[in-house]
């Protein structure tokens, strides 16, 4: 034969020996190391389970889930917003239940806050009139102080059974422990905040004023952003390279990424640790964020409480205060940031010094594994380099498709915006997972008999190397995501290169293993985290996990190459189809979360509705955030308009509003009770009495008439920023029924008189002209500003 009929010959042959590991009995070889790495994920996965709950029969310094319930059912047994009777009743219990342990229990009563926009009335200052609950246990030999934090408060629409039901319960059940005990070597202080959910002022104000923090100290704050899951530690202080040690030593069931706490320094979310750590308190913050479609709603109650989660809460919370409790705190800020993860058993704890090295290393590795590959004939560097390029094909139209999936999912179903997680999220997550590895497989089934198994793995890996090295120079702490499976897997097809048959297979499972045990509780962690509007990044990090498990992977389907005429046609047919198959589960799965999680009475979907009543006019409107009205919504509202300036305290975003009937809601009195001019400044000193009860008062000030250069509410003075309109803007949440005094400092701008907007907001639209009861199916989103009814008056002075 011709030279040119005998090429294809040799090609044949180099395709059948691309791959790293070639053993004999494929099928059962590929059965065994696929069920080695199924295992290591289950254990991984299952060990980052919250534990069983302790029974009130648990010993008295133990903690026990069950005695914490008790607890949250009196606290969370109905909605307690700060500054109403029922969060009174809840400060009173606390303060009865602490003392009756035999510690020093007080109310800090006081008007504190910051600048903030967690109202909604944006360039506006935050205060309130919080009253904290703070016990102390004095240490024998103190070397500073441990504060263990919750707040007590509960959003205006639920009772807030989880946020913070469960971290107040898993503080007195904390508290009880510890008095039943040997006394601490450092002081340890309970602090119960109040106004967490309106404007973190109660742990401002305790951070910044109280004599039991004028010393800083390791602050622990409990949080829960959702009904179920592991506690996660995913906040620290700065430098926390000593705290996480000490976490992951004492902290019973440590579950905890330094990932998390570099992707939440990038947020503008805020806990009342922001409050802590603002006054140079170094520590930790933990919250479990599982189930989150009751966040913030009338449906986070006692009964949603996974008791599982709150003895994982309960049992950390004791363990670390007991340790910090025992430490020297003189220095705990030292020794930079960690980086840290859970594997089996424990949690990986690293100086982040290392961090650059080991991306450095697995670069090194993954490009020793190229030349090797290339030297052994699995190769050649033109297939390498198409392999590299071709790596980044799955990497992103995974998680375009996830992001795609739930655009359309929303679109169908427009209930799910408005939710942070689905009710029943387990088989939309399974959903993204098996679309991912349907995208995997299908790239990989359409070009390994083109490039070779060995090209595509090496460049999988060479992006996962990559990716390392962005996030050391990005986000340090998240760096090990990428690199060390990266490293891994290298390392293993460099040892499967020089092993024959099965034997290949020991190195390349081993290495896809360390990829399994980091990258599978990422993937499962970050769903509830991130919720599945943004289902794509857990897309990014199960195709990742997948790129490194590539060469184990491969003995899913035939060998690639070595085959003639039918036996060949036949391998290709057998290769496309695992991918099939995935695709077909794929749908399976979604269409099985689209008949499980349906909305009915006990899921309704979320609705969001307020009241405006504009008291110079007369006329008040229907007011909703929701940009495209569920059906009982649109029953209410009309058409998009912006209403900050008739009613500041919504903003200036566009919302969904329609007619209303006016209501008898008396506006709140304003009265002068002094008004100076120095030089070029006039002082208004007014007091601002609500006349019905209210949640907060607000409090804008016209640009058109004057400048404010200093203000202060209740005493404290606040910080000044014009905003639009607006040259000052205040709001006061729990404001005393019997008012509260503003204090000005102005420039006049013109000479006109000025103009002061007051407004004030109460919850609950039941008793309102035209308001018809949400029908069975049909509830209230976790929004601040759910259920508002707002009153608008300008006074000029």
């Amino acid at each position: 034969m011709s030279a040119g009929v005998q090429e294809p010959k040799a090609a044949v042959r180099e395709a059948a020996d691309r791959a790293f590991a070639r053993p004999a009995r494929r099928a059962l070889t590929a059965v065994a190391a696929l069920v080695v790495l199924g295992a290591i994920g289950v254990i991984s996965l299952l060990d980052i389970r919250p534990p069983a709950p302790a029974p009130a029969s648990a010993p008295a310094d133990a903690f026990s889930a069950d005695r914490a319930a008790a607890h949250i059912d009196t606290v969370a047994a109905r909605t307690h917003v700060a500054g109403s009777a029922a969060n009174d009743t809840v400060r009173d219990y606390l303060v009865r239940t602490l003392s009756g342990f035999g510690l020093r229990t007080s109310v800090q009563d006081a008007v504190g806050g910051e600048a903030g926009d967690l109202s909604g009335s944006a360039g506006a200052a935050a205060v309130a009139h919080v009253r904290n609950v703070v016990a102390e246990l004095p240490g024998t030999a103190p070397t500073g102080t441990v504060f263990l934090v919750a707040h007590y408060d509960s959003v205006q629409v639920g009772p807030g059974g989880n946020d913070d039901g469960a971290g107040t319960s898993s503080i007195l059940e904390t508290a009880r422990a510890l008095a039943q005990g040997p006394a601490p070597r450092n002081n340890v202080v309970f602090v119960l905040t109040d106004a967490e959910e309106a404007c973190l002022c109660g742990a401002r104000t305790f951070a910044a004023s109280h004599a039991q923090a004028a010393n800083g100290g390791v602050a622990l704050n409990l949080e829960a952003r959702g009904s179920t899951g592991p506690v996660i530690m995913f906040e620290t202080s700065r430098d926390n390279a000593k705290l996480v040690d000490v976490f992951a030593r004492s902290a019973p069931h440590p579950v905890g990424t330094s990932f998390a706490v570099e992707v939440y320094r990038l947020l503008p979310n805020d806990t009342d640790f922001t409050a802590f750590l603002d006054e140079g308190f170094v520590g930790l913050n933990s919250a479990y964020i599982d189930g989150g479609a009751v966040y913030h709603t009338p449906l986070d109650t006692p009964a949603t409480v996974d008791r599982r989660t709150l003895q994982q809460h309960g049992d950390n919370a004791l363990g670390l205060v007991r340790a910090f409790g025992a430490t020297d705190l003189g220095a705990l800020k030292a020794g930079g940031d960690a980086t840290y993860f859970p594997v089996p058993g424990t949690l990986v704890v690293y100086p982040g010094w290392l961090t650059w090295p080991l991306a450095g290393l697995a670069l090194l590795a993954v490009l020793a594994l190229a030349v090797l590959t290339v030297r052994t004939g699995r190769a050649s560097w033109g297939r390498l380099a198409g392999g590299f390029g071709l790596a980044l094909v799955p990497i992103v139209v995974a998680p375009l498709a996830a992001q795609l999936l739930w655009t359309l999912v929303t679109a169908i179903r427009p209930g799910y915006a408005s939710l942070l997680d689905p009710y029943r999220p387990g088989l939309w997550r399974l959903t993204v997972v098996l679309l991912a590895a349907t995208i995997l497989l299908a790239w990989y089934a359409l070009l390994r008999r083109r490039l070779g198994p060995a090209a595509l793995a090496v460049g999988g890996l060479a992006w996962l190397a990559v990716l390392g090295l962005v996030l050391a120079a990005l986000t340090p702490g998240g760096s090990y995501l990428a690199a060390l499976p990266a490293l891994a897997a290298a390392v293993g097809g460099l040892v499967a290169l020089r092993l024959r048959g099965a034997w290949a297979v020991v190195p390349l499972t081993a290495g896809a293993a360390v990829g399994v045990v980091i990258l599978a509780p990422t993937v499962v962690l970050l769903f509830p985290a991130l919720g599945m509007a943004m289902g794509g990044v857990g897309a990014l990090f199960a195709t990742l996990l997948g790129l490194a498990a590539l060469p184990v992977v491969d003995l899913l389907l035939p060998a690639a190459g070595g085959q003639r005429g039918l036996v060949a046609l036949r391998a290709r047919r057998l290769g496309l189809g695992v991918p099939v198959l995935a695709l077909v589960a794929t749908l399976a799965v979604g269409g099985s979360a689209f008949a499980v999680d349906r909305f009915d009475p006990a899921h309704p979907i979320p609705t969001h509705l307020m009241y405006a009543l504009d008291a110079d006019t007369g006329q008040a409107r229907w007011v909703s955030n929701e940009s495209a009205p569920q059906s009982w919504t649109a029953g209410y509202v009309k058409s998009a308009e912006r209403v900050g300036t008739a009613f500041p305290e919504l903003g200036d975003e566009p919302l969904q509003t329609g007619p209303a009937t006016a209501a008898d809601l008396p506006p709140s009195t304003v009265s002068v009770l002094a008004d100076s001019v120095a030089g070029a400044e006039r002082t208004l000193r007014l007091k601002i009495v609500p006349q019905r009860p209210v949640r907060l008062a607000a409090l804008h000030v016209s640009a058109a008439g004057a400048a404010v250069s200093r203000a202060s509410a209740g005493g404290f003075a606040v910080p000044v920023e014009e905003s639009g309109p607006w040259s000052f803007g205040l709001v006061f949440h729990a404001p005393p029924a019997d008012g509260f005094e503003v204090e000005l400092v102005l420039r006049p701008t013109g000479n006109g008189p000025v103009s002061i907007r007051v407004e004030d907001g109460s919850d609950g639209l039941e008793s309102l002209p035209g308001f018809r009861p949400r029908p069975p199916g049909v509830g209230v989103v976790g929004s601040h500003s759910s259920e508002l009814v707002l009153v608008a008056k300008t006074h000029t002075f």
